[in-house]
């Protein structure tokens, strides 16, 4: 019998784990740079967040439509809150709140869908939703750089008996190959991003859905972060690209734009409630705190209104101002079609003393490294709200200006010409 304690064992074999690994190296060797699991004390009405005793400009908030900080959804929260308590207190699949059930009816509306179902997060959507969906006999094909949560709700529909499979990013040719060599199977469930996290990259959706559709599969799409901030009043990418839900599961973020709390699924009323009956994280997750309905219906009537026009052009300005700026200091930028902008540095250690120097420059952005990207892929990940100013943009620009000077970052001229070379 071994005189270690089990404890013990068990953090051993967890140390060993290539992820945990990789991160107590880095926390290891970059310790005075390795802004993770931060402590915030303070958030003001602005951007501005304090982080380790310093005031800094916050670019690392997902908050996209600066609607965390809207008096109106405070108050609405403070409302549901005397209406309803602090806790739904049963599982959805014996109660919900009569708020939850119009939120949902609202939600539906909104995006032009017949039904839609909440969950305690867009994660446990996906988690929940992807078994729940296929069985024994069924594929499951995800983009290879699809969130971590589709690749996690994969893994249940594996044990659950389906068969999954990867195909190229963003490549509907690979799609094609790959669902080929899986027949036969009863039905495909197919799934992507609306938008890619890590780069702000918007899929082929048209021609993944052509090919779906030639394979007798469904699309199945986390647009949590499209939610709010892209399509005709924020509906996400999956309208202006398909034209239509008819051969879409789509997946939503009540966090993120909409600054509350809740993922949910846009689907037929007959899928509904079949994700009621086989979808476990619905069943036993756990429901949003109810306050929060009051504050989720508050956030469609400002998507439905003409302020949401004004509140999403601030939005696009501040993109496309960090964008330019960003090109015009001859850095290498992915995304700009959404408020996720990432700037390629390459190498983990020099990716981590970027974010760093930002951070005491005055800026909190995001240093993102394998495995989230590839390896020797690290990016600064910049996330632009609508109550950001342009003051604020313009001072990043500047800490990015001088981070250029002292720390390797590739050249987008230096690329181009390569691949003149190469032409």
């Amino acid at each position: 019998m071994s005189a270690t304690p089990p404890m013990d064992r068990l953090m051993q074999a967890m140390r060993k784990n290539t992820l945990v690994r990789i991160y107590e190296e880095f926390d290891r060797d970059f310790a005075d740079v390795h802004l993770k699991d931060l402590r915030v004390d303070e958030a003001g009405p602005g951007r501005e967040i304090v982080i380790q005793g310093r005031r800094v400009m916050n670019f690392g908030s997902d908050s996209f439509l600066g609607l965390d900080r809207d008096p109106r959804l405070i108050e609405a929260v403070r409302q549901g809150l005397d209406r309803w308590g602090t806790h739904n207190g049963a599982s959805r699949a014996f109660a919900s709140v009569a708020a939850n059930i119009e939120a949902e009816e609202r939600l539906a509306a909104w995006l032009g869908v017949e039904a839609t179902l909440i969950y305690p997060s867009a994660t446990l959507a996906n988690m929940g939703a992807i078994p729940g969906l296929v069985g024994r006999g069924d594929v499951v094909v995800l983009d290879e750089h699809a969130h971590n949560s589709i690749q996690e709700g994969a893994k249940l529909a594996l044990a659950g008996g389906a068969r999954v499979a990867t195909f190229a990013h963003n490549d509907p040719d690979d799609l094609s190959r790959v669902l080929e060599t899986l027949r036969p199977y009863r039905v495909a469930l197919v799934c992507i991003d609306g938008v890619y996290s890590m780069s702000g990259v918007v899929p082929p959706m048209a021609d993944l859905d052509r090919v779906a559709r030639a394979n007798e599969a469904v699309l199945y799409i986390d647009d949590a972060h499209g939610t709010g901030v892209l399509g005709e009043n924020g509906r996400g990418t999956v309208l202006d690209a398909l034209g239509s839900y008819e051969n879409a599961f789509v997946v939503g973020s009540l966090s993120k734009a909409f600054s509350c709390a809740g993922g949910f699924v846009a689907c037929s009323k007959t899928f509904q409630k079949l994700l009621k009956i086989r979808s476990n994280t619905y069943i036993f997750g756990g429901p949003v705190v109810p306050a929060y309905f009051d504050a989720i219906i508050k956030v469609i009537d400002i998507l439905e209104s003409d302020e949401y026009i004004a509140i999403r052009g601030r939005l696009d300005q501040r993109v496309t101002q960090l964008t330019r700026g960003l090109l015009d200091l001859d850095l290498v930028v992915m995304g700009g079609l959404t408020p996720i902008v990432s700037v390629l540095v390459g190498d983990e250690a020099d990716t981590l003393r970027a974010g760093k120097f930002l951070f005491d420059q005055g800026y909190y952005v995001q240093s993102v490294l394998f495995p989230a990207v590839p390896y020797h892929g690290g990016v600064i990940r910049v996330q632009c709200n609508a109550n950001h100013s342009a003051e604020a943009v313009d001072g990043l620009l500047a800490a990015f200006a001088a981070m250029r000077d002292v720390i390797p970052t590739p050249r987008r001229s230096d690329r181009e010409q390569s691949k003149r070379l190469a032409g």
